[in-house]
């Protein structure tokens, strides 16, 4: 391993991070021992260079990144989230961690434009759930990777030129710069602003605030906080990694003891707006991706399916109310094979129901071929 052959460690990385934009890379993996590897279009790409020679090697890479502050945070701990900018715009959302006692690091881009909901090809309900809410529970939820960080800064950037509120966003690590324009808006990132989720939370509301991003709804305190903050007036935003609506009450409820189900229940049963879920899939044009989407949002039926612990009926509320904006991933799959954004066996590998999605393309096809 030619570690004279990769150059100075410094140099290489801010290379590395300034060619992503390049060839498109939305994810660069390092690790000791291995090409330098971007993810493009969902597809994991060697670079044409040697491997990574030694944790020296990568450490000397990513230590000048990481924030003087938390330098000993990774010394102790093993495993740093943070945040890294270039002067040409392009911002950085990285993972240094230790695995088998070796350095390795996991970057994912994030690009220096706030994307719209065209950029992100959402449906038009996305744009609805922000115009129409003012105060109540947002949740954004998907599995690592799916989008949830670009969907929620469309969405608040949507705020910020539609009407006038202070918003506070609480992030491990920031990755998206809003430039204020109708709203005042203050990111606070965890571990340089603020110690932790539940410090930035239990002053939040203190701080005059109409909108709380919470970055990733991550436990007990910060689901607790999130519900109480949307009780009181306030609209949350906030993420939760899940793979459709129905588990993410599941993961809500996991937070918390049995005895106090009821309670929560109760709780989201009047502050939930909202639940939208999101998976990437890879494009017919290569190096594309599109999102397939679900769509819950609280009407009365839903209300009293959430009290009740009638979770299992969530699905079938989904299907049965299109007309409200509310949206099926079998829908999503479908509408996307039906404008050829995906192929057909691309989506049937991400279906939750794959006779249900070949029946519904089937019906797409026999109704488009009665229009001949």
């Amino acid at each position: 391993m030619d570690q004279q052959a990769l150059g100075d460690p410094v140099q290489l990385i801010l290379q590395l991070l300034d060619t992503m934009r390049k060839f498109g890379a939305s994810d660069l993996h390092l690790k000791v021992g291995y090409i330098p590897t971007y993810r493009v279009g969902g597809y994991l790409r060697k670079l044409d260079m040697p491997e990574l020679p030694n944790s020296d090697y990568v450490r000397d890479m990513m230590l000048p990144l990481i924030p003087e502050t938390r330098r000993q945070e990774f010394v102790d701990g093993g495993d740093i989230d943070f945040s890294y900018g270039l002067d040409q715009g392009d911002r950085f959302r990285i993972n240094v961690y230790r695995s088998g006692n070796e350095v390795n690091a996991a970057i994912r881009r994030v690009q220096s434009t706030i994307p719209n909901f065209t950029d992100l090809k959402l449906p038009a309900v996305y744009e609805r759930i922000c115009s129409i809410s003012y105060d109540g529970l947002v949740i954004i939820s998907g599995v690592t990777g799916s989008g949830k960080s670009s969907t929620l800064a469309a969405m608040l950037d949507h705020i910020n030129h539609d009407r006038s509120a202070h918003v506070i966003t609480i992030e491990d690590p920031v990755e998206y710069r809003f430039t204020p324009d109708k709203c005042i808006i203050s990111q606070r990132e965890v571990g340089i602003d603020i110690s932790s989720y539940a410090e930035a939370l239990r002053y939040v509301v203190r701080q005059d605030p109409d909108i709380i991003l919470i970055g990733e709804m991550r436990d007990r305190d910060t689901m607790i906080a999130a519900l109480q903050a949307a009780e009181t007036g306030h609209l949350v935003f906030g993420t939760l990694h899940c793979s459709d609506a129905q588990q993410s009450f599941n993961r809500i409820l996991e937070f918390f003891p049995r005895a106090e189900h009821a309670f929560i229940r109760s709780s989201l049963s009047n502050s939930l707006r909202a639940i939208c879920v999101q998976r990437l899939l890879p494009g017919i044009e290569e190096g594309s991706r599109f999102p397939a989407t679900e769509v819950l949002l609280n009407n009365s039926i839903v209300k009293d399916k959430i009290r009740k612990e009638e979770d299992k009926d969530i699905p079938a509320i989904i299907n049965q109310s299109t007309e409200e904006g509310m949206r099926s991933f079998t829908h999503s799959l479908a509408e996307l094979i039906e404008n050829e954004l995906v192929h057909y066996d691309t989506a049937m590998e991400f279906a939750p129901n794959r006779e249900a999605l070949a029946s519904k393309v089937k019906g797409i096809q026999t109704a488009t071929e009665g229009l001949v």
